[in-house]
């Protein structure tokens, strides 16, 4: 005999759609339901982001899909990293939770011509420091005299 599956309270309070981007060190979880068309980054409105290139780029996939962005609302929760990587790091994730709440693959192929990384991760992580030098490959000079 198998018992049903358990929903979490979050997962039934949270209801929509609910994806990930990542890059660099940032983690991005972005939220999608049925609304009026507000976004907001860590509980603050997308406009009131100071940053002009940093609201661009976040405001990017909202705009290619324009067709289901004023009936959505859209939530991102945004860790880890700075600044411009949390951006890019919203961005994929808002990319994503629009793409699954549509199922349009038109949008989905639109989005990957214009830059494929609005749905797929960049791999490239930063290299980690050895010992005999100050960064990751420069090692230090000598001087003899």
């Amino acid at each position: 005999m198998t018992t049903p599956k358990k929903t979490s309270k979050s997962a039934k309070k949270k209801g929509g759609i609910v994806t990930r981007g990542k890059r660099k060190e940032c983690l991005a979880r972005a939220s999608i339901r049925k609304g009026k068309g507000a976004v907001r980054i860590n509980s603050l409105a997308l406009e009131a982001i100071p940053n002009r290139y940093a609201r661009e780029l976040i405001r990017e996939p909202i705009t290619m899909a324009a067709e289901i962005a004023p009936e959505v609302d859209i939530s991102v929760s945004v860790v880890g990293g700075g600044q411009m990587g949390q951006a890019q790091a919203a961005r994929m994730a808002i990319a994503r939770a629009l793409v699954e709440y549509s199922g349009s693959p038109e949008l989905k192929a639109r989005m990957i011509e214009r830059d494929r990384f609005l749905l797929a991760e960049d791999f490239r992580r930063v290299e980690p420091k050895k010992y005999l030098g100050p960064k990751a490959r420069a090692r230090f000079q000598k001087s003899y005299r």
